[in-house]
């Protein structure tokens, strides 16, 4: 489990990159790389990084399912995750 601190970091990264969506796409539509610098570091989409929502561990992470393969095999092997069923062959 990631430390809470961790976890509000990326969810603050979050909202100030929503926050600056909209003016850094006008920022780089009119080439004003000038201005795109005096934007927060953390303003960027790049500075990012996927975590787990239910345990904020940042490795492992699956997409689809937006958590991480340990909770991911956990959750699936109880009967959490509709449509997903232990293969056998």
């Amino acid at each position: 489990m990631a430390k809470e601190s961790i976890k509000a970091r990326e969810r603050k990264k979050e909202a100030t990159v929503a926050k600056y969506a909209a003016k850094r796409a006008a920022l780089k539509a009119a080439g004003d790389y000038l201005g795109l610098d005096k934007l927060p570091k953390n303003a960027s989409p790049v500075r990012l990084h996927n975590r787990c929502k239910l345990t904020g561990r940042p490795r492992g992470y699956m997409r689809k399912f937006g958590i991480n393969r340990v909770t991911f095999r956990e959750m699936a092997s109880a009967g959490l995750i509709p449509g997903v069923t232990k293969s056998s062959w």
